[in-house]
């Protein structure tokens, strides 16, 4: 099983997730969730009533108003928290409408992408005055600074002659600096230069991929995530979610008694910018959670100095393990890497995390001049740790998604059938409506399936004597059962029984023709029992096996 997080049995969810809630009230949530943050750090004591005047004032809302969202919010510690519910919107449907979202990306086009560097205001003027012109409703300025954000930073620089902006885009290593662990995390990807072989017949499948988190402040790493698929907004979520919470029952489930002692939301994510990595869900999941994003251009590291000198660390760490491809080809001379290949995905992930939590945390930074635990150490005290309050939500918000149908025996999906007791009231009331699936792709062994009434609840595997497994394993393991086919026919009978079937053919086909000329037929067919056919070595009372559809 690989990395399996322990929750408290999952309570009902009917709230919907963070991605499902149309643009027009998102947007108003964080405008609030935003003021009411900056409140609590300015005011941490007793709120007092000129301070609550404030709040309503920023908030363009009554004092009673400002006292309720602020109570909602030290609740719920998101902007989730804050979405007010209106009747008659179905979840999850955007507002804003594709003529509007044309006009804002015109717009950007034609009038804010100038060397005149027009401000975000003028835009919003210009954006409104354009709706209105057209008979629309102007959209909320949050939105339309998402609009912006969207653009590659480098190209909107270029577009609009910000030399300065344009220049920091380019990585200078070391310069970035920050004052308390958390505060900014770094999240990067790359090709281990290694090959690792299947866990049934220790055969070579290709090089692993491993996305790295990395504290800024202490060096620390936060978190880590290996795999075989490439990098993709999943790879960040799985591995932001390894560095968010406490990772005690990970280490013993990977027999490492070293400490991990990194737990905690960021502050602040530097992740990539490419297409595969901006998901609305991403994006929603972090700012409920109150973290800033700092995309980084592909090709382009902004700000990545410090996480490419650790994975560049991690990478030499691998050239001393059999398979290595090494870092340049012209190392390898003769060596062949696939031929010495020999570690599984399962046993490189637990070497990475030896050697994370028992070498380089341990040893001294060369920039640092300390070890980074000590470090860590050194902070942890006045460290605000921040921990999401929902944490089984703040999980399923980052998790990957499908849809199937609940069939009356369950939930199939990956080749496996799951059954909770929480789904029988609602077998045969779906019809053909396919329900919201959550599951880790570190363990199969249980998922999420949102029910009618909008709660999550935890589905098993059916069969409670299966063990744990990764969907890179089952993946594999199905492959491996193909192959297994493959290798167990003999294409020598088959080959046989095709020629003798192709001469029954033609035998047929003659006998017939010369009957029908009124000739005597030369041979009988063996054929007894009045014609029928024999059923003689057929046992009728055993089933007949099938293969289930597993959508």
């Amino acid at each position: 099983m690989i990395g399996l997080v322990f929750f408290a049995p999952i309570a009902p969810m009917s709230e919907p997730l963070p991605d499902e809630i149309n643009d027009i009230d998102w947007d108003e949530a964080c405008r609030k969730a935003d003021a009411i943050r900056e409140f609590l750090r300015q005011e941490p004591g007793p709120t007092t009533a000129a301070r609550i005047r404030e709040l309503a004032g920023e908030l363009r809302l009554s004092q009673a108003s400002a006292y309720r969202l602020l109570r909602l919010f030290r609740e719920g510690g998101t902007v989730l928290s804050l979405v007010g519910r209106r009747a008659g919107r179905r979840t999850g449907h955007r507002v804003l409408d594709d003529a509007r979202d044309d006009i804002i990306k015109a717009e950007i086009r034609r009038f804010y992408l100038k060397k005149n560097r027009p401000s975000v205001s003028d835009l919003v003027r210009e954006v409104n005055a354009s709706c209105r012109v057209a008979g629309l409703a102007p959209p909320h300025r949050r939105t339309i600074v998402a609009r912006i954000a969207d653009i590659d930073l480098a190209k909107r620089a270029k577009a609009r002659g910000e030399a300065k902006i344009e220049k920091s885009t380019v990585a200078v290593p070391g310069k970035f600096e920050v004052s308390r662990p958390l505060q900014v995390v770094q999240i990067d990807h790359t090709k281990a230069d290694i090959f690792v072989v299947d866990e049934e017949d220790r055969r070579p499948i290709g090089r692993p991929w491993l996305t790295l988190a990395m504290d800024v402040c202490s060096r620390m790493v936060t978190g880590f995530y290996l795999t075989m698929a490439a990098p993709s907004r999943l790879s960040t979520s799985l591995c932001l979610l390894h560095s968010v919470f406490d990772k005690s029952a990970w280490l013993r489930e990977r027999e490492i008694s070293d400490p991990w002692p990194v737990a905690g939301l960021p502050d602040r994510l530097h992740v990539d910018n490419g297409r595969d990595f901006r998901s609305r869900a991403f994006q929603r999941g972090c700012e409920d959670a109150g973290i800033e994003i700092d995309w980084r251009p592909p090709g382009q590291p902004r700000f990545g100095g410090h996480i490419e000198r650790l994975i560049g660390t991690q990478m030499g760490k691998l050239h001393l393990l059999p398979g290595t491809t090494f870092s340049n080809p012209d190392e390898l001379g003769e060596y062949n890497p696939r031929r010495h290949s020999a570690f599984t995905l399962r046993e490189l992930e637990r070497y990475i995390a030896l050697d994370i939590v028992g070498d380089y945390h341990q040893s001294i930074h060369s920039s640092l001049k300390r070890p980074p635990i000590a470090v860590w150490r050194e902070h942890e005290g006045a460290i605000p740790l921040r921990l999401p309050q929902d944490r089984m939500r703040f999980w399923l918000t980052f998790l990957p998604e499908d849809e199937r149908t609940l069939r009356p025996t369950g939930i199939h999906i990956f080749g496996l059938r799951y059954w909770s007791a929480a789904l029988s009231a609602d077998v045969g009331r779906t019809g053909k409506r396919r329900l919201l699936i959550k599951y880790d792709p570190r363990d199969l062994s249980r998922i999420f399936v949102r029910r009618l009434s909008g709660n999550f609840v935890e589905a098993r595997y059916a069969d409670i004597t299966l063990p744990s497994i990764s969907l890179a394993e089952a993946v594999a393991a199905r492959t491996w059962l193909l192959e297994k086919g493959k290798r167990e026919v003999d294409m020598g009978t088959i080959v046989r029984t095709a020629m003798v079937r192709r001469q029954l053919v033609e035998d047929a086909k003659r006998m017939t023709a010369t009957a029908q000329r009124g000739k005597t037929v030369g041979r009988k067919s063996k054929v007894d029992d009045g014609g029928w056919g024999s059923l003689r070595g057929v046992d009728s009372s055993k089933p007949v096996p099938f293969v289930e559809d597993t959508d």
